[in-house]
């Protein structure tokens, strides 16, 4: 299978993760504008699985080094293969409670409350559960990019006021989701043998297996989690299955689309974790809440009209999520 090398080219799949799971919202906007986001996530889902699959059998499964993506997955214990699954659940619930606190309070704090502790809660817990790389510059980096990502909120607060109401039931959410999300990526850490992917422990899995059961857990979930968010949504009237076949096919390839983006960067984020460590990639990775403010500064124009105010914090914002990364970056050099 396909094992890096260096810490330098760790770093560089960590920087893709950060822009794969900054831009697959993308996708979200590129579809229809009468396609709920319920039905969205169905073809999201799909795509997630569908490049775990042909991640799995590709550069999981080709050179010398390693275990073939089968063999690997018929060794594997139950209990890590429980771990894997459990990260997908994990995560596909916190992904849902982030897009209903999106629904009631927008992204100016579903984001920044949600994603920004999934952030230093993830690090955390990431690096006590597998330590690797300077612990000072780890935690110094987080707090700059945590800083950096409440600025980006107060930047959008400030261009969307009179908007979007607060609602403590949309922050009460947001902060749900943000807990959740943070023990995703150790289960799916704690499966791997961090320490050796080219002669792995046995009954552990490899990189690419575990985004493969990950994806699983993600997909089978999905029945339950986005079956409940489909009768009982936070917005909007309940929507039901049969409207889902209603769409274009260029609508669902869309939906399809953002879930192999998203995956990408995880399968990368995996990948780099044997040599930047489980906290620096996972950090790193979630860094991707400010790529989705460039996107939508720079692409969507969400901020055109937006007072003074709200240009000198997105400037402060990238400032510090610049040195933020680069304090990480040296963590584990």
């Amino acid at each position: 299978m396909f094992i890096i090398q260096d810490y330098s080219i760790a770093i560089l799949f960590c920087f893709v993760t950060m822009l794969c799971w900054g831009s697959w919202g993308n996708t979200q906007k590129l579809a229809a504008k009468t396609w709920r986001y319920e039905f969205f996530y169905w073809d999201y889902v799909l795509g997630l699985l569908f490049f775990s699959i042909i991640s799995a059998f590709t550069l999981g499964s080709m050179g010398e080094e390693g275990r073939g993506f089968v063999a690997d997955l018929m060794q594997a214990d139950a209990g890590n293969i429980f771990s894997a699954f459990l990260g997908g659940v994990i995560f596909n619930a916190s992904n849902i409670l982030l897009s209903a606190a999106i629904a009631l309070c927008g992204m100016s704090v579903a984001f920044p409350v949600g994603v920004g502790l999934a952030l230093v809660l993830g690090v955390l817990i990431n690096y006590f559960g597998a330590a690797k790389g300077e612990p000072l510059y780890i935690f110094v980096g987080v707090l700059l990019i945590t800083v950096a990502i409440i600025l980006n909120g107060f930047a959008y607060k400030k261009a969307q006021t009179g908007q979007k109401n607060l609602t403590t039931k949309g922050i009460l959410i947001s902060i749900a989701a943000g807990v959740i999300m943070s023990f995703f990526y150790r289960f799916v850490a704690a499966s791997m043998d961090l320490s050796n992917f080219a002669s792995p422990e046995v009954g552990k899995l490899t990189p690419y297996t575990a985004v493969f059961v990950f994806a699983v857990g993600v997909f089978l979930s999905n029945f339950i989690f986005n079956t409940a968010a489909m009768k009982h949504p936070v917005e909007g009237k309940p929507v039901s299955m049969k409207d889902y076949f209603k769409g274009t096919m260029t609508t669902h390839m869309v939906g399809i689309l953002g879930g192999v983006v998203w995956c990408v960067g995880q399968s990368f984020s995996m990948i780099a974790s044997e040599k930047a460590g489980a906290a620096i990639s996972y950090g790193l990775g979630q860094g991707a809440t400010l790529v989705s403010a460039l996107w939508g500064i720079l692409i969507w124009r969400e901020f055109k009209g937006a007072p003074k105010v709200s240009n000198q914090l997105n400037i402060a914002m990238f400032f510090l999520f610049i040195i933020g990364l680069g304090f990480l970056i040296y963590a584990g050099a």
